[in-house]
């Protein structure tokens, strides 16, 4: 499968309703309360002008826009989603301050330098071409912005067969990488690291979440799971593989904060 179909594969799976109903509003771990606390490390307030990068149907951006007064702007690489986006921006009066544009976060639509901050949360995991993204995060950012991500974390090599393949990469956990790894990662491009935390527990709430409510699905929708691809056998399995893999060290989630250095040309890096 190409990087173009795998974005794609990812894209539909992330505008379909039944990700919403299973998990909820935020589609990462640690909900609107990690989002915030990623805020607070940036530094954000109403003069700053941030990007979140798959930004889904909105929920980080307009949060940036309502509670921290930025002006948002949302890249999603699914037209459904960006529709949505919109549409909720609108319906909660924050159309003048959070815009949403479908493209490609290894090309992103924006001039150099545009960018108080960029955040990316539970995405960085499923691109292709993570230095290809990490080089346009750099790019789009003003010297000295900063870059906020939260993301999974995962030890590849010892990563369980349930864990494996296209459905767990969609579900962001088979081409995860480990922390360092992404910290490498940004420095390539010119991102200097400035925190690291792990928030593992919050991985093992939304695995909790997602068995409930597909517990909850199964009586109650079933059609609506199988319309939408959800192995009804398998599932079970994946999850327990999952839980077992956030509890062995195996799997987890982290937030990570950077900056671009001062004075740090714009493109890609060499041999990218």
């Amino acid at each position: 499968m190409t990087n173009e179909e795998i974005k794609s594969c990812c894209a539909d799976a992330y505008s379909r309703d039944i990700v919403a109903l299973l998990l909820g509003d935020s589609y990462h771990p640690g909900g609107t309360a990690l989002t915030r606390r990623l805020a607070d490390r940036l530094a954000l307030d109403p003069v700053k002008r941030v990007l979140d990068v798959a930004s889904g149907r909105g929920t980080t951006a307009l949060l940036l826009a309502d509670v921290y007064g930025v002006r948002a702007d949302g890249v999603d690489y699914a037209p459904a989603n960006t529709a949505l986006a919109q549409g909720a921006a609108e319906a909660a009066g924050l159309a003048d301050r959070a815009v949403f544009t479908t493209g490609d976060a290894e090309h992103l639509p924006y001039d150099d330098g545009v960018f108080d901050a960029v955040v990316c949360e539970c995405a960085l995991c499923t691109f292709p071409n993570k230095e290809r993204a990490a080089a346009e995060f750099a790019r789009v950012l003003k010297p000295g912005g900063r870059l906020g991500i939260t993301d999974v974390t995962a030890d590849i090599d010892r990563l369980p067969p349930e864990l494996r393949g296209l459905t767990a990469r969609i579900a962001c956990i088979a081409d995860a990488r480990p922390l360092d790894e992404y910290a490498e990662i940004l420095a390539a491009a010119g991102l200097r690291i400035v925190t690291t935390e792990r928030h593992d527990e919050a991985m093992l709430r939304m695995i909790d979440q997602i068995q409930a409510r597909m517990s909850l699905l199964r009586i109650t929708a079933p059609a609506r799971l199988a319309d939408a691809g959800v192995d009804l056998g398998a599932a079970p399995a994946v999850l327990d593989a999952a839980r077992d893999a956030v509890t062995d060290g195996v799997l987890g989630y982290a937030l990570l904060t950077a900056v671009k250095s001062p004075g740090r040309p714009t493109g890609l890096p060499p041999g990218t």
